[in-house]
């Protein structure tokens, strides 16, 4: 069956679906985008994501482009369409076509708003679950406005890869003090072996995930301790579990820091039974 993504308004076949060339998000990385999971061919966690969005395209200064409703109608449906059950919907938003110039275009040229969904195989993914991933730890070098979730990811780009050829599955951004701030495309977390669990605080230099805010919820009914303060990858060695979260991995264990095992070398207890409880905390639309 051939993907269906939805383009500017209209519904069409992938091989069909494009953009002008003179795009802002083509030539500028000049837009915005939100990822959701499908499960049980249901969006996880929309209002949330449509919530970060709209903080995006507010700190861009770029229009909604149309009423929240009718963008959650619209993912709903290039995910009805391509029978996705497990997997992701991809929503991206530029400031639209115009002339290339580095100031903004007029007012009244629209945002282009691009929809797409895939299936995800679920059982690699339980598989790599069942067994954790490789991190390596990469020098921070993204600009400071990391909350806003632009299409800008080339030095996320060159982490991730800097982590694949080093066999790893994720690279961990390491700042000028040495401490931890996120992963390429994921939040980073540890448990101490008093059973704390730690993350680093929102700010301008981290991702908001949604994943992270769901977990945090599900830790409080769970009545585990969270401590939201940066943590050094020596810290992230010596520690009980550490894990990553992000809406395509949920909770995924972190067995392996830079060639250093964590604990005995495989997925700690806690986070295992994080990924499995994780769901009862997020909202299916």
């Amino acid at each position: 069956m051939a993907r269906i993504a939805y383009v500017n308004g209209c519904y069409k076949n992938m091989r069909d679906a494009s953009v002008n060339i003179e795009d802002r998000g083509f030539q500028f990385a000049d837009g915005v985008y939100e990822v959701c999971e499908i499960r049980g061919g249901r969006i996880v966690d929309l209002p949330r994501h449509l919530g970060r969005l709209q903080h995006s395209l507010s700190e861009l200064r770029i229009a909604l482009p149309m009423a929240l409703p009718a963008l959650s109608v619209i993912m709903h449906e290039v995910v009805r369409r391509n029978r996705v059950n497990y997997g992701i919907v991809y929503l991206q938003i530029t400031r639209g076509v115009a002339r290339r110039d580095h100031g903004f275009p007029a007012a009244n040229v629209p945002p282009t708003v691009v929809v797409s969904a895939r299936k995800l195989n679920f059982a690699k993914n339980q598989d790599t679950a069942a067994h954790g991933i490789k991190v390596i730890t990469y020098p921070e070098n993204r600009w400071p406005r990391v909350d806003i979730k632009s299409v800008a990811l080339l030095p996320n780009v060159l982490a991730k890869q800097a982590a694949r050829e080093a066999g790893a599955y994720e690279a961990w951004y390491v700042d000028a003090d040495g401490f931890v701030t996120e992963g390429s495309s994921s939040n980073a977390w540890i448990i101490t072996h008093d059973g704390v669990l730690v993350t680093r605080s929102t700010s301008d230099a981290i991702l908001s995930g949604i994943t992270r805010a769901v977990l945090i919820d599900a830790l409080a009914a769970m009545q585990l301790t969270l401590e939201q303060r940066p943590f050094t990858p020596q810290e992230a060695i010596q520690a009980a579990e550490a894990f990553v979260t992000a809406s395509s991995q949920i909770v995924m264990p972190v067995v392996m820091i830079d060639g250093h095992a964590v604990a005995d070398g495989n997925p700690g207890r806690i986070t295992r039974k994080l990924r499995e409880e994780f769901h009862r905390f997020a909202l299916f639309s």
